[in-house]
């Protein structure tokens, strides 16, 4: 990892990406490792009968319960984050965030009945409140707002949310999984309540890294609450009200936000109606090894960090260009029609295998690898990009409450994501899938065809260094 931060070179100071990154990055990593490690047996826990270890719950309510929880998950940030910049600094929110997601998933390892479920998930949401708009905002604060390499800083920080979503759903499910006794010949189960408390046990490996280490990489950074920072205009000591320029860049971003809600509402359909597509129709047998349905969730962190670095490197290059890099909103509208031609590969999959689970026609796992990638693609063009925009657009005042606004969008579009997936017993995956790729391809477009309007609300001649669309 230190290889990677280091090769991203310019001038003066700025040689290469400050250390207090790579805290950053492994303490989100961890974070990550506890969230994707839960969320990737949700369902399949939701929907298990009771005597396999579940809760025994029909599919379309546990996708809509599914749904709910990812939404809210997203919608908290927006809390955590107005608190945040008023009350506290960014790293006692961390802090709060974590130590309470920890209680969360050891409530759910320890009680497996409904109101453990929904105690469970409650700490989980309001830990998360806390903890995911301000280190997010905090790898904001280690840059300056004309810093070229703060694109690449945040690829690379996403880097480290998908080294945990990468390792902890193989985790999960071979912990959840079945297993045939090698000398007795029975059959053992883990159960899906030990994988619960492995995700605890990764959270709290990562606050014991945040909190010390945190002086000596990050310094005073964060420390103070960003109300604090704010320069006041008034007799009266009051901060000074936002400018002409900064409302229009809020504009931006949350402009920007409404477009990303289609984004995730069809990338979530992972952890909901891919991962029940992938149960009932996905052929998972390698060499006689039924590979178990978590797995495929780590698809999308692997080729993260796979391409990643490639494509941090390549928005770095274009940046140091004549031309100069893509606009922000350029970048997003790839990574929705990504998003749809993601959907377009399953098409033919569901044409072959049709939606009704008593079938037994089942297609290759290549289907499901390729959307994963196109999917990733998409991810890497929109997701750190997103992120990037608000630490750099943001006005200081706010710019937790904006981060948390950004990641609003994402519980919008995760509510609607497991509402989606709940349609599938309704109407099939054909036409679930066929919708949600044309509307990708087509906002994508339409997101295209406005990014020169948005760059100009953007205001970047107030910057340094400038970006192209």
């Amino acid at each position: 990892m230190e290889g990677i931060i280091n090769e991203h070179e310019g001038t003066g100071n700025k040689r290469k990406h400050p250390k207090g990154l790579f805290l950053l990055f492994i303490t989100e990593m961890w974070e990550r490792y506890s969230y994707y490690g839960m969320r990737s047996i949700l369902v399949l826990y939701l929907t298990a009968e009771l005597i396999s270890g579940g809760l025994g719950m029909d599919k379309s309510s546990a996708l809509m319960l599914y749904g709910l929880y990812t939404g809210l998950v997203y919608f908290t940030p927006l809390i955590g984050g107005y608190l945040t910049d008023r009350l506290m600094g960014l790293r006692t929110a961390i802090t709060i965030g974590g130590i309470t997601m920890a209680f969360g998933d050891f409530t759910l390892f320890l009680v497996q009945e409904k109101w453990g479920l929904y105690l469970g998930l409650l700490l989980l949401i309001i830990g998360n409140g806390f903890f995911k708009p301000n280190i997010s905002t905090l790898v904001g604060e280690l840059y300056e707002k004309n810093d070229p390499r703060k694109d690449s800083a945040f690829t690379i920080f996403y880097m480290g949310i998908n080294l945990g979503g990468l390792i902890s759903p193989i985790i999960a499910g071979l912990i959840y999984a079945t297993w045939f006794h090698s000398t007795t010949g029975g059959v053992e189960t883990f159960g899906f309540k030990y994988a619960f408390l492995a995700s605890s046990i990764g959270m709290i490996i990562g606050q014991v890294l945040f909190n010390s280490l945190s002086k000596k990489y990050l310094g005073d950074i964060g420390v103070q609450p960003a109300a604090t920072k704010a320069t006041p205009s008034n007799s009266n000591g009051s901060a000074a009200p936002l400018t002409k320029h900064e409302k229009h860049r809020t504009i931006v971003i949350l402009i920007l936000a409404c477009f990303t809600v289609m984004f995730w509402a069809g990338f979530e359909q992972a952890g909901a109606s891919f991962t029940l597509y992938t149960r009932d129709f996905i052929d998972r047998t390698v060499f006689g090894y039924e590979v178990p349905v978590s797995f495929f969730q780590s698809l999308n962190p692997f080729f993260i960090l796979l391409l990643a670095p490639v494509v941090s490197i390549l928005w770095l290059k274009l940046s140091r260009t004549k031309r100069g890099d893509f606009s922000i909103p350029t970048k997003m509208s790839f990574g929705l029609i990504l998003l749809g031609l993601g959907f377009m590969v399953m098409v033919p999959a569901v044409m072959i295998t049709g939606s009704d689970e008593s079938a037994t026609v089942q297609v290759t796992m290549m289907f499901m690898i390729v959307t994963y990638l196109f999917h990733t693609l998409g991810e890497l063009c929109l997701s750190p990009i997103g992120l990037s925009l608000v630490s750099k657009m943001a006005p200081i005042k706010i710019a937790s409450l904006l981060m948390g606004v950004w990641f609003l969008s994402n519980a919008a579009a995760n509510y609607l994501a497991g509402y989606i997936a709940s349609l599938t017993t309704h109407i099939g995956y054909l036409e679930i899938f066929t919708y949600l790729g044309i509307a990708a391809i087509v906002l994508g477009i339409i997101l295209l065809a406005l990014s020169k309007s948005l760059q100009k609300l953007m205001h970047l001649d107030d910057f340094e260094t400038t970006t192209k669309v």
